[in-house]
């Protein structure tokens, strides 16, 4: 939609002073639609991944390829609870299917302590 798009811009323009070393999407249009401008404008490939892979082996798999830097994940409002739990060892409430403007930021520093704050854009 109009209103999707826009979003993805802003999502875009919001990490656009955040390094960004890989994205990933899920293989619905609309997730790879709202990844694309984040990762064009850095040259990057949107890499799919499986909506159904149960989300603590989707984290073990993004650690195991980015033990360092950013990655943008976008995902869906069932899946995106479950994979910021697993990545940051915190409680995270449900969303509800109409949320479409989340942002979960997870900070893990060198001792594997893990950050969270939740945004919306």
């Amino acid at each position: 939609s109009e209103a999707g798009h826009a979003r993805a811009q802003s999502l875009a323009r919001l990490l656009a002073g955040t390094p960004v070393d890989a994205v990933y999407a899920t293989s619905y249009k609309r997730t790879r639609q709202t990844a694309r401008p984040t990762a064009a404008a850095r040259s990057l490939a949107v890499t799919t991944y499986d909506a159904k892979l149960p989300a603590a082996k989707f984290v073990a798999q993004l650690r195991a390829a980015h033990a360092e830097g950013a990655v943008l994940v976008v995902g869906h409002s069932n899946t995106v609870p479950e994979i910021v739990s697993a990545l940051s060892g915190q409680s995270v409430e449900a969303m509800p299917e109409t949320a479409f403007d989340r942002l979960y930021r997870v900070s893990i520093d060198s001792t594997g302590a893990a950050t969270l704050v939740q945004e919306r854009y």
